[in-house]
């Protein structure tokens, strides 16, 4: 019996967590998009662009730990709202460089931080093997659930907004 409570409860913390997660995103993405008129997601594009001056799709999707795919939908609307542009890279001509526009660096600099900072230092903050034991666990979640194996930024197409 004490198992089978204690298992229980496990489950409940594990939920429990996951909940606490998700909510924080998500309202950290409503409160961008009602301050700002971007996206959680858009907001952390824009604010690694911001700390690197200009970064090319593939190093964008490795400093936000986010496949090179999902982090292009992401800048299409940053350029389409006028807040990212793109442009040769002086050194090799066949790499595109983006960074912001006076608009963004504008919208950028009274912005908040992005909840999904958070959550990467939390994740930065833990042991190696930790992480390592929460990155398969989680993958096992998700695998189990056959979730996507390329999921999209976090609430990321879920508005119309920017």
């Amino acid at each position: 019996m004490g198992a089978h409570v204690s298992g229980r409860r496990d489950v409940q913390h594990v939920l429990d967590g996951i909940r606490r997660i998700v909510h924080g995103l998500h309202e950290s993405s409503r409160a961008a998009e009602r301050t700002l008129g971007v996206t959680g997601a858009q907001l952390f594009v824009l604010r690694r662009l911001a700390d690197a001056g200009a970064l090319s799709v593939s190093d964008l999707a490795r400093r936000t730990f986010t496949h090179q795919s999902s982090v292009s939908t992401v800048v299409a609307r940053l350029r389409a709202a006028g807040l990212v542009r793109q442009r040769t890279d002086p050194r090799d001509r066949r790499r595109r460089l983006l960074a912001l526009t006076p608009a963004g660096r504008t919208m950028i600099a009274a912005a908040p931080h992005a909840s999904q900072e958070r959550l990467i230092r939390a994740v930065l903050d833990l042991t190696p093997s930790a992480r390592r034991t929460v990155a398969r666990a989680l993958a096992r979640m998700a695998d189990t659930m056959a979730a996507a194996r390329r999921p999209a930024m976090f609430f990321e197409g879920r508005s119309r907004r920017a």
